[in-house]
């Protein structure tokens, strides 16, 4: 699937804002950098959190960067208990802090996500590019 070239200039766009204006980054490499602050809820370690989220390969060879390769728009948010290595470590750390009704971009390197390995439709040593919305944490 090859995506328009608006979208490509669009998640060039976010990606450079997330890089050069207000973000930061974690020990991880993760990249962090809030679009939307919530006003709830406060997502910590073992807390359980529910998101929906839509994920762009980043970074790539020219053929697949930008590529959405996973989302959970238009089905069901996905639940998980943050710092129990049930999500790739990116998500784990770059997930804490989020307030309920947030939205957080998430720019993920290769050692933070699925490595050297890959996994699915994410091939190896794949930078990857996330928006998440904190829906409930609990």
């Amino acid at each position: 699937m090859t995506l328009p070239k608006p979208l490509l200039a669009l998640l060039a766009l976010m990606a450079s804002a997330v890089v050069h204006a207000q973000a930061i980054t974690l020990p991880d490499g993760t990249q962090v950098e809030d679009y939307e602050v919530g006003s709830g809820a406060e997502a910590r370690t073992g807390r359980t959190v529910t998101v929906h989220y839509t994920g762009w390969l980043w970074l790539q060879p020219e053929e697949e960067r930008g590529r959405n390769f996973d989302s959970s728009r238009g089905g069901e948010p996905l639940t998980f208990t943050l710092g129990a290595g049930d999500v790739i470590e990116g998500w784990d750390a770059g997930i804490i802090g989020m307030k309920e009704g947030g939205i957080r971009t998430l720019i993920i390197p290769p050692q933070a996500g699925y490595g050297a390995k890959g996994k699915g439709p994410v091939p190896p040593d794949s930078w990857m590019l996330f928006e998440v919305e904190l829906i409930k944490v609990r």
